[in-house]
C-alpha cells in the first residue's frame, strides 16, 4: 500500500478514544483479561498477549475481557518465521542440558516441538479476529501477509507492529498498518527483529523513536526502558504520541507472574546491587531480555552449542524449568525485564496507570516552568 498520501499524522489517542497515552505491552504468558481491562478503564490501552495460545485460548482470552470491560484493548500475534527442525542442533543442545536436568532427578526432553504456531500460518487464529473483531491487533517479529492486514483493517481494527529500526518502520508503513511501536534495544522480553538471524543496529528507545518521528509518516509508539511518568514524557517530547510499559506492569496484583519473578522485581526496586538483566538465546531461541540467571550463563558459557531455534529452544527450557521448579529452583526460569527494572513498583494495574499519569503531568509542568526560566 502506498502511504505517501497519508498527511498528517493521524492522532492515535484519540482514534483510540484514551484519555492518558499509556500502553500496557502484551507481554504472552504474563498479561491477563483482568490487567488488560483494568488499563483500559483507567483510560490506558490493556492488551494481551495471545502469541503463545491456541485459537480457543485465545479467543476465551478476548471474551473474559470483554465480560471486564468495554472499553478498546490490543490482541497481539507472534508474525516470525519458524526455524527448520534440526536434529543435530537439537540433540546437541539437548546433551548440554541434560546435567542440568539430572540435579533435579528428570532426564532432557528426547526430542523439541514447534510449541508456538506463528500467525503468518495460522489461518484459524485469522478467522477468529475477523470474527471477534478486537479494536486493536499489533503484530511482532514481522509482518503477516498483505491480504491478513487488508482484512482485518477492513473489519475496522486498527492495527500496531513493533519495529527495532528504520528498515522495519518503512516495510510497517508500506503495509498500511496504522501505528508503529519503536522498541529500543532497553525493551524487556523479545527484540521484535524481523530477521532473527540478520543485522540488528541496537538503537536505543530516544534515538529510535526520533528516527522514526522524523522519517515516517505513522503515530510513534515508544517502547523500552520507559517505567515512570518522566520517561513517558521524555518520549512524548521527542513526538512520540503514546509510550508502551511492560516490566512497570509486570509486578501488578493482575499480572500471572510467579511468585519468584515478583520477588527478583521487589529485589530490583530494593536491592542496592540488582541482578542484572542480559539478552539471551538459550531460554526461547529468539533474543529476549530479562533477568540474568543459571540458563542465560549456560547460553552464554564458552564452548555452549547453537540453540535448536525459536521456538523449539522454548521447548527445551520450559521443560528444564518446570524440573527445577519442582524442587523449589527457580533459576531456569524466562523473567524478562527491560533495562530500567530497577524502578519496578507493585501496585495494582489501574493504581499503576494513575500514577504515571500523575507523574508525567507533574513532569510537564516541571518543564513548562523551566520554559519559563529560559524565556
Amino acid at each position: 500500500m502506498n502511504t505517501t498520501s497519508r498527511s498528517p499524522r493521524q492522532n492515535l489517542l484519540a482514534r483510540l478514544n484514551l484519555s492518558t497515552p499509556i500502553i500496557q505491552a502484551p507481554m504472552a504468558g504474563v498479561s491477563t483479561p483482568a490487567m488488560a481491562a483494568a488499563v483500559s478503564e483507567a483510560g490506558g490501552l490493556g492488551s494481551l498477549g495471545v502469541g503463545a495460545m491456541n485459537v480457543e485460548g485465545a479467543r476465551k482470552a478476548i471474551r473474559e475481557t470483554r465480560a471486564l470491560t468495554s472499553k478498546r484493548f490490543n490482541i497481539n500475534l507472534f508474525c516470525h518465521v519458524p526455524d527448520a527442525a534440526d536434529a543435530a542442533r537439537e540433540r546437541a543442545w539437548l546433551e548440554y542440558l541434560a546435567p542440568e536436568f539430572k540435579k533435579f532427578g528428570a532426564a532432557a526432553p528426547a526430542s523439541l516441538n514447534e510449541i508456538y504456531k506463528t500467525f503468518l500460518t495460522d489461518e484459524a487464529m485469522f478467522q477468529m479476529l475477523l470474527e471477534e473483531k478486537p479494536a486493536v491487533v499489533s503484530f511482532h517479529f514481522g509482518l503477516p501477509a498483505q491480504e491478513k492486514i487488508d482484512a482485518l483493517r477492513a473489519a475496522g481494527i486498527v492495527l500496531l507492529a513493533s519495529a527495532t529500526s528504520l528498515r522495519e518502520a518503512r516495510l510497517i508503513e508500506a503495509a498500511g498498518i496504522d501505528a508503529i511501536v519503536a522498541q529500543g534495544i532497553e525493551a524487556g522480553g523479545h527484540r521484535g527483529l524481523f530477521d532473527a538471524y540478520g543485522e540488528d543496529e541496537g538503537l536505543g528507545t530516544l534515538a529510535l523513536v526520533r528516527v522514526l518521528v522524523e522519517r515516517t509518516s505513522l503515530p510513534i509508539i515508544a517502547a523500552g526502558g520507559i517505567m515512570d511518568g518522566a520517561g513517558i514524557a521524555a518520549v512524548l517530547a521527542l513526538g512520540a504520541q503514546a509510550a508502551q510499559l511492560g516490566t512497570a506492569f509486570v509486578g501488578t496484583q493482575e499480572s500471572s507472574a510467579d511468585a519468584a519473578y515478583r520477588a527478583a522485581l521487589a529485589a530490583a526496586f530494593t536491592a542496592e546491587q540488582p541482578r542484572p538483566t542480559t539478552f539471551t538465546q538459550a531460554i526461547s531461541g529468539r533474543t529476549a531480555r530479562g533477568f540474568a540467571n543459571r540458563l542465560t550463563a549456560l547460553g552464554a558459557a564458552a564452548g555452549a552449542p547453537a540453540t535448536p531455534g525459536y521456538p523449539m529452544t522454548y521447548d527445551a527450557g520450559k521443560a528444564l524449568h518446570a524440573a527445577a521448579k519442582a524442587s523449589g529452583n527457580s533459576d531456569y526460569a524466562a523473567q524478562w525485564a527491560g533495562q530500567a527494572v530497577p524502578l519496578a513498583r507493585a501496585m495494582p494495574a489501574a493504581e499503576l496507570v494513575a500514577t504515571l499519569t500523575a507523574e508525567l503531568k507533574a513532569t510537564l509542568e516541571r518543564l513548562s516552568g523551566l520554559k519559563a526560566v529560559l524565556g
